[in-house]
Parts: C-alpha cells; sequence; structure tokens
C-alpha cells in the first residue's frame, strides 16, 4: 500500500486578538489528497479537548455514494480544484460564519484526487460553547461550500466511463 500525502493543516488561524477566526487570511491548505480517514477525523477531534471552554462540537461528513446514473453505478469521484479560489472561498465562508454565529473553533478539509465510494470526502467540524449554534452553523457551512467554491468531482463509472458531477 503506498503512503498518501494529507495536508493536515486546518483553514484556521488565530488572529493576532487571539480569537480564531478574526484578522489573518490563512497559508494553510484545507485539502487532502485522497480520502480523508478515520484516524485524521479522529485526531482532529482529539486535539479540542483541552479547550475547555467549548460546550459543544459538530462534524459533517461528506460521503462518496454509489449513485446509478443512466444504468451505471459511480464507483469513485476525481476531485479537482481551483485551489487558490477555493481557499479564498473557504476563508471568506468561515469569516462569515464566525461573525454570523458564536464559534469556538471551525476547520474545513476536502479531498482532492480519486475518492470511491464509501469513503469521505469533506469534512467540516465546528466547535462553541454552546450546543444550539453549532447544528446552525454547520447547516450554513456546509451548504456554502456545496454553493460557492470552485472544486469540481468527475464522477467514475464502474466501466470507467465518466460524467461531471452536478452539486445539488
Amino acid at each position: 500500500m503506498s503512503e498518501k500525502k494529507e495536508n493536515i493543516l486546518p483553514v484556521s488561524a488565530p488572529s493576532p486578538s487571539g480569537r480564531a477566526g478574526e484578522g489573518i487570511k490563512p497559508k494553510k491548505s484545507s485539502f487532502i489528497q485522497g480520502q480523508i480517514t478515520s484516524e485524521f477525523i479522529g485526531n482532529s477531534i482529539a486535539k479540542h479537548q483541552s479547550k475547555t471552554t467549548i460546550g459543544a462540537h459538530n462534524i459533517f461528513l461528506g460521503q462518496v455514494r454509489a449513485d446509478v446514473i443512466e444504468g451505471k453505478t459511480v464507483a469513485a469521484i476525481e476531485y479537482t480544484a481551483y485551489e487558490e479560489m477555493a481557499e479564498q472561498s473557504f476563508y471568506e465562508i468561515r469569516e462569515a460564519a464566525f461573525a454570523k454565529y458564536e464559534l469556538s473553533c471551525l476547520h474545513i478539509y476536502h479531498s482532492l484526487g480519486t475518492v470511491k465510494t464509501g469513503e469521505i470526502c469533506l469534512f467540516v467540524f465546528v466547535s462553541a460553547p454552546r450546543r444550539k449554534v453549532v447544528y446552525e452553523a454547520l447547516e450554513f457551512l456546509v451548504e456554502e461550500i456545496k454553493e460557492k467554491t470552485a472544486i469540481f468531482g468527475k464522477e467514475i463509472f464502474e466501466d470507467e466511463s465518466y460524467t461531471w458531477k452536478m452539486n445539488t
């Protein structure tokens, strides 16, 4: 098995005021080559145990489905992106979420390259002092990501033909 390269740095960066989400444009990648592993997700969550002002976390995991399109079954999606444009979109979406919701922390990770059916391609993780806000913020974030980021998916069928994915 070949070793995967993972950019494990989140799209969050502390600001001069000390609160993540204010001021500094991130220089860290939110992209991971290939699937987002359960180990990566677990480690990301575990890193927040020492943050004792957080009372709630919520995560969204986007998984590649084996959709059937015109009689053909999807086997994988190959993700590509205009990375600089997508990172800017992630930054703007993140800042909008911090402005709209009382969040302590927010991370966005998306796959690039081939992700097979059943594997995770999107991981969004939010934390806040109270539980209600994490549900609202997470829904906002996922919808904004789907609508505004320059990430493209080529659905590859079992017979190796393909079609470009439509976000719905």
